[in-house]
């Protein structure tokens, strides 16, 4: 503390001034303090935002709640008060791996590993020695810790007797039930704070609505607080809903032309992770799948390759990218909509951190929804309506032909004039269709006021448009005068109006009371004197459906090519006496008649066709390809065939790896629920999509030569590969089944690929 002592001596009409001026000179004293520290320890100039004074309040020992945007440097926030303080600050985080990456970020700053620790369950006994060692003799100044772990008494305990400089609570979101993340065991963390002494808090948050910063100051007794609130804008970031049509083609499409940039893609299942991840690397993309399904070390490795760029895309759960700490991810996908936008904020702001190019593409199908409500259906009835109502958000939000940037903005309760989104959204940089309104708007207010209770933006829009629903016939509404007076206009249309009113703050969604509808001081004004509004037209996506993985093509078969292609197929197998079907199977001459390959590399983006195959028997047949495209003027197809992995189960990619390591079969089998036949089958699938395997180490224990020879010279002479076929012309009582199946994956891969 600095004491001021001004002389009596001095003219009370100057005292004030020194006063002020002495105050100043300790101001700039502390932020000289600050800005030397941030270039020692952290190698900035300046500080960001509202940095500054933020880190000034917890030095000050005041209770301090930050909410700011992903990328806005709220980790500096705490790490270099923490640095500077005396005693360990303690950082409570949600996450093992987002301790791990920022546990990392800190040592990297500076020349003490030390300096930053995580305390959780992931811990061996002597690393957990080690870590109170280090905080015994005072040299870490930050001490992650997971409130699964804070909750122990033998840790409170231990954080008790130690100075503890002030306590972050980092992603506070995770306290709210209407947050994206909630977390039950946030909501112990004031009395576990009360347990280590009294101590400054500050709370941090990039996504928190008005009713999840009420829920946090509640919970932490914050109520004295400094709130620190920045803009929720991200001009960098371009926002665009696409329909969920061809989606693996689009994304498949969208690497390539981006090749090199990092990106992330979220799914709603670990099964979907995996199996997107498998087609992207079919297609020759560095991707890596992450979900909390993984061992503990391939999680950890899959991350690490991501941040170190040996990988440019990861495919995950939400489990992946809370807090991590790369600037450039150039793209965020969502192969599946969010639960909220608050996810969908999140999970989009982990683009383009340092301010450059940030491109955030959403798939949309509503069928989506449906399952995120599937999801829900075994919750209390409470959090089953609160995630409802977050799920109906984030349709509105995709349907809209409103500016996308206005609306996550609205939603956070920021305004903000859509002209300043310098089409930066696929709605700014693509209008929809727009129609002027002002009686329509006029009649859907009134519609409004006229109930005596508040109800759901469903609600007033289905009754305007005169389409029923279970919440209409409980409540008699389909009897009301007004019931159906805007049928003819459709349920788009007062859905678009509604979203319209909402923006311009004529209507107020009221959150605690589950999204119901409620008049505001400016709509008695726009009743009297009401203007003309534009609504834009909705975004019809229900009209788009999109096949799993595999999308519906509408290209037509080329017939008079799949001749020729058949006959060159039957004339190359006899010229290296093969069967026709080792060369290439029907599946890929079909999809050559149909999307016209004419190189090599198109080649390996057909069905079946590997690297290997292609190099092997490709050459004649693009040829081929090519004269009969250029005799017959023929236009290709814009969009290249993508490459299947040729199934849709995860266990491929576990079975392919296993191979490798060179498992027996059965034990593959075991370890993944799978009969011996089962894995069979799905190892004649990866072979038949271009993938070669090497069974010898498993033939070899497993059967006899004179068994695996015979049915091998069997398949050399064959017609075709079909298992029937082959039992019934090999002496059924001599072979099993299975043999006949596992020679056939043998004798395919050596001679197809």
């Amino acid at each position: 503390m600095v004491v001021l002592e001004i002389d009596p001596a001095v003219n009370p009409e100057h005292k004030n001034t020194l006063i002020s001026m002495a105050e100043g000179l300790v101001q700039e004293s502390v932020s000289h303090q600050l800005r030397r520290a941030l270039r020692e320890f952290f190698g900035f100039d300046r500080f960001k935002g509202q940095q500054e004074a933020i880190i000034e309040s917890i030095c000050e020992g005041q209770d301090t709640f930050v909410i700011m945007p992903t990328g806005a440097g709220k980790s500096l926030c705490y790490q270099l008060p923490a640095v500077i303080s005396p005693g360990t600050a303690i950082i409570i985080s949600p996450l093992i791996a987002l301790m791990k990456n920022q546990v990392d970020a800190v040592r990297a700053f500076s020349g003490t590993d030390g300096i930053a620790e995580f305390l959780n369950s992931s811990l061996t006994k002597a690393e957990l020695k080690r870590v109170r060692a280090n905080v015994d003799a005072g040299i870490t100044k930050m001490l992650y810790v997971a409130p699964e772990s804070l909750v122990k008494q033998e840790n409170l305990d231990f954080l008790h007797d130690h100075q503890i400089s002030f306590v972050a609570v980092d992603e506070a979101h995770c306290i709210s039930e209407w947050g994206h993340d909630f977390r039950p065991e946030y909501r112990n963390i004031r009395q576990m704070v009360k347990a280590i002494g009294d101590v400054p808090l500050i709370a941090l948050t990039a996504t928190a609505t008005e009713k999840v910063q009420n829920d946090i100051i509640k919970n932490l007794q914050m109520t004295n607080a400094r709130l620190f609130k920045s803009s929720f804008n991200r001009p960098n970031l371009f926002y665009e809903m696409r329909p969920k049509v061809d989606a693996v083609k689009s994304i498949v499409r969208y690497i390539k032309e981006n090749a090199g940039k990092s990106g992330i893609i979220y799914t709603l299942s670990r099964k979907k992770t995996e199996e997107l991840a498998e087609i992207l690397r079919a297609n020759d993309i560095k991707a890596v799948p992450y979900h909390a399904g993984l061992e503990s070390a391939q999680r950890v490795k899959n991350q690490d390759d991501f941040l170190m760029e040996e990988i440019d895309v990861i495919v995950a759960t939400i489990a992946f990218g809370m807090g991590i700490d790369k600037p450039d991810v150039r793209f965020v996908i969502h192969y599946d909509i969010p639960k909220s936008i608050e996810s969908y904020y999140q999970e989009t702001g982990r683009a383009g951190r340092d301010g450059l190019e940030g491109v955030c593409i959403a798939y949309y199908d509503e069928r989506d929804a449906e399952k995120l409500q599937k999801f829900m259906k075994d919750k209390p009835v409470a959090e089953r309506e609160v995630g409802n109502l977050l799920i109906q958000e984030v349709m509105s939000m995709a349907e809209s032909g409103l500016c996308r940037r206005q609306q996550i903005l609205h939603y956070f309760g920021e305004s903000f004039d859509d002209t300043n989104c310098n089409k930066m959204c696929d709605n700014c940089r693509n209008p929809q269709p727009t129609e002027q309104v002002r009686d329509e708007m006029v009649l859907l207010l009134q519609t409004v006021q006229s109930f005596q209770k508040a109800f759901t933006y469903k609600h007033i829009s289905h009754f305007l448009a005169g389409e029923m629903t279970p919440e209409i016939e409980a409540y008699g509404h389909q009897r009301l005068p007004g019931f159906g007076v805007g049928k003819e206009r459709g349920l788009s249309f007062w859905k678009a109006c509604l979203r319209v009113a909402l923006l311009q703050n004529l209507l107020h969604k009221d959150i605690e009371q589950y999204g119901t509808l409620r008049t505001t001081p400016k709509t008695a004004e726009y009743l009297q004197d009401p203007f003309t509004l534009r609504v834009p037209q909705d975004h019809r996506f229900d009209m788009a459906r999109d096949s799993e993985f595999e999308g519906q093509r509408s290209e037509a078969l080329d017939q008079a090519l799949l001749d020729l292609l058949r006959d060159l197929r039957k004339k190359l197998a006899k010229d290296k006496g093969l069967p026709p079907y080792v060369i290439f199977q029907d599946p890929s001459l079909e999809e050559m008649a149909t999307m016209y390959p004419t190189t090599l590399a198109e080649m390996q983006q057909i069905v079946g066709v590997g690297p290997g195959k292609a190099l092997k028997f490709g050459k004649p047949f693009v040829e081929l390809i090519a004269r009969y495209v250029e005799e017959n003027d023929i236009e290709k197809p814009e969009d290249f065939v993508v490459k299947s992995t040729g199934a849709k189960s995860g266990n491929r990619v576990f079975i392919i790896g296993a191979i490798d390591r060179k498992i027996p079969l059965t034990e593959i089998g075991n370890s993944r629920g799978l009969t011996y036949d089962q894995v069979l089958d799905e190892l004649k699938g990866i072979v038949d999509s271009g993938t070669k395997v090497n069974l010898d180490y498993f033939i070899q224990s497993s059967l006899d030569q004179e068994i695996v020879e015979e049915i091998y010279q069997y398949f050399r002479q064959a017609d075709t590969d079909d298992l029937q076929v082959a039992y019934k012309n090999l002496l059924a009582g001599d072979f099993t089944e299975e043999e006949i199946k596992l020679v056939r994956i043998k004798f395919l891969s050596e001679q197809a690929h």
